[in-house]
């Protein structure tokens, strides 16, 4: 396992994270029912590998509401026996519930609580926008930070970001943040911080960890097209390790987060996280990447991650599913994946109420998408 220095925290932090908002889960359909066995023995062995950095969040896998999810809990458990003093652990601030400064430490103490520490070494506002950054403001989003920081209570503050390269830049300058968290990949150079928010956030001194690295799984299972230019390539690699090289390569870059819910998958990027030194790739390796860029900017149609902060649909859409038949149609030319939903999770049923389009961190117009979906598939 390769380390890299958080920025000016001055921790050394191994390159690969383990997010915890995909685990794996029973059945279908509620997010909330974690496997804890598996999805223990999968925390516990990528730690047992190297890994020191462990993400999570107050929402993840819970009802798609913004309320407490299972996440939180189940990681302490897997932190038992001896594995919590080997790593860092990192959760957020629901941004969205905050209200007043009380509000702020009475989620804070809850989390303390849910994870079973005394200490959350890097604490993040959760997902902030150009809706939540003024309220929190208001509310004393930096005494707060101060005060938390001071009685021990977090080591290190930071924030998750989705919206526009403006605010991103307003945000790093407004408070003295040791790091942030930032959606990137091949794909999303120029979209929301991008590349211009990456080096910004580096020349501030800021440790930077790196969410839908593989853009929610899209740009792994990929189409022929850029398959065959993958094969061009002197050192054969798969897709995956093709995406989290590339983001690596970047020196900026500190941590880089995984959501895995297979051993296999901890076992190959772990593999990969020993091997991938900044500024590795050389100029052909780097021109394969761009042209397989180019293929799937031409071949997707719905820049959607399959986050789910969208859900639950009032009607019982299951919105990124659709979407995800529909990208796939286009991305490979066929798909039977829609006939696999339920008559209630398809686009047919949507009624236009725009609920789901305010909480979108990608700004996908949601509705006229599910129309096209509509068209397409029924």
């Amino acid at each position: 396992m390769l380390y890299r220095k958080f920025g000016k925290t001055n921790e050394m932090v191994s390159i690969l994270g383990f997010g915890c908002m995909r685990l794996p889960i029973l059945g279908e359909g509620d997010p909330s029912r974690i496997d804890e066995d598996k999805a223990i023995k999968l925390i516990r062995h990528a730690i047992d590998e190297g890994v020191n950095y462990v993400d999570t969040a107050y929402p993840y896998h819970g009802n798609g509401m913004g309320g407490p999810g299972s996440s939180e809990p189940l990681l302490a458990k897997a932190l038992k026996n001896g594995y919590r003093q080997r790593v860092k652990i990192a959760t957020k601030l629901p941004s969205w519930l905050i209200k007043t400064r009380e509000d702020m430490d009475k989620y804070l103490n809850e989390q303390l609580k849910r994870l079973n520490t005394n200490t959350i070494d890097f604490y993040l506002v959760h997902t902030i926008d150009h809706t939540t950054w003024p309220k929190l403001k208001e509310a004393g989003i930096a005494e707060f930070l101060d005060a938390a920081i001071k009685d021990g209570r977090i080591k290190h503050a930071g924030f998750s970001f989705h919206d526009k390269l403006s605010l991103f830049k307003e945000i790093v300058d407004y408070y003295d943040w040791s790091f942030c968290q930032i959606q990137y990949n091949y794909l999303d150079e120029n979209y929301q911080a991008g590349t211009e928010g990456l080096k910004y956030a580096a020349k501030k001194g800021l440790g930077i960890t790196i969410m839908e690295p593989l853009r929610g799984g899209k740009i792994v299972n990929v189409p022929k097209e850029v398959q065959d230019i993958f094969n061009e390539a002197d050192i054969k690699r798969t897709p995956a390790e093709w995406g989290l090289r590339w983001i690596w390569d970047h020196a900026e870059v500190s941590v880089v987060l995984s959501g895995m819910n297979e051993i296999e998958q901890v076992s190959e990027n772990v593999k990969v996280a020993s091997e991938a030194k900044a500024n590795s790739l050389n100029q052909k390796e780097l021109q394969i990447i761009e042209k397989s860029k180019d293929i799937f900017t031409e071949k997707m149609k719905v820049n959607c991650t399959a986050c789910e902060y969208c859900m639950p649909c009032p009607q019982g859409v299951s919105i990124p599913k659709n979407f995800s038949c529909y990208n796939e149609y286009h991305m490979f030319g066929k798909s039977d994946m829609y006939n696999w939903l339920k008559p209630e999770q398809r686009a047919s049923n949507c009624i236009e109420c725009g609920k789901c389009e305010k909480h979108c961190p990608q700004g996908i117009s949601i509705p006229q998408e599910l129309k096209n979906v509509r068209v397409l598939f029924e």
